[in-house]
């Protein structure tokens, strides 16, 4: 439970540094008249991916799960390759790139990295985190309960992106 314990603070640190990249683009777009879309959903996000990270350091310790190596280290491997996936939107997006949905009307859709692939990449890394990384210590009923809740929020989540993308996008 101690190395799994370390994951999941590693995850929460990744987390905080989300944030502060976040942050650092909300000014950049905000101050090139970027319109934000969508608040309403954003605390429902963030008490969502907050209580993730409690609910996995809680269940395999409350029901007594084990680490089964046969689901641990493959689920393990998806945690960091959905950091990977993740890391490589930021990277691609750059100073666009939020947490929140800010568009800067005008701005030109991005068209490269994974963006080339998916409309959203990001939220394929979102998904497979959410499943995957409370199996790795098979908590099992936090990844069925995370994941339901984050298809409603990614519903909500996606069409708000996709009506702010194409209202603020070049004709």
């Amino acid at each position: 439970m101690t190395w799994y314990t370390l994951l999941v603070f590693a995850v929460g640190a990744e987390r905080v540094a989300e944030l502060v990249v976040a942050r650092r683009n909300a000014a950049w777009t905000l101050s090139r008249a970027g319109v934000e879309h969508g608040r309403g959903h954003y605390p429902v996000m963030v008490v969502l991916h907050t209580g993730l990270l409690a609910c996995c350091l809680a269940e395999p310790v409350l029901a007594h799960r084990p680490f089964l190596p046969a689901l641990g280290w493959p689920m393990l491997v998806l945690v960091v390759l959905a950091q990977a996936l993740r890391w490589w939107c930021i990277t691609t997006l750059g100073p666009y790139w939020n947490t929140r949905v800010i568009v800067v009307p005008g701005a030109h859709l991005v068209g490269t990295g994974p963006y080339r692939f998916l409309r959203h990449p990001n939220y394929i890394a979102v998904v497979v985190e959410i499943a995957a990384l409370p199996l790795v210590h098979s908590a099992w009923l936090t990844a069925t309960v995370f994941t339901a809740a984050n298809a409603v929020l990614l519903a909500v989540r996606i069409r708000c992106e996709n009506t702010a993308l194409t209202s603020a996008a070049p004709a």
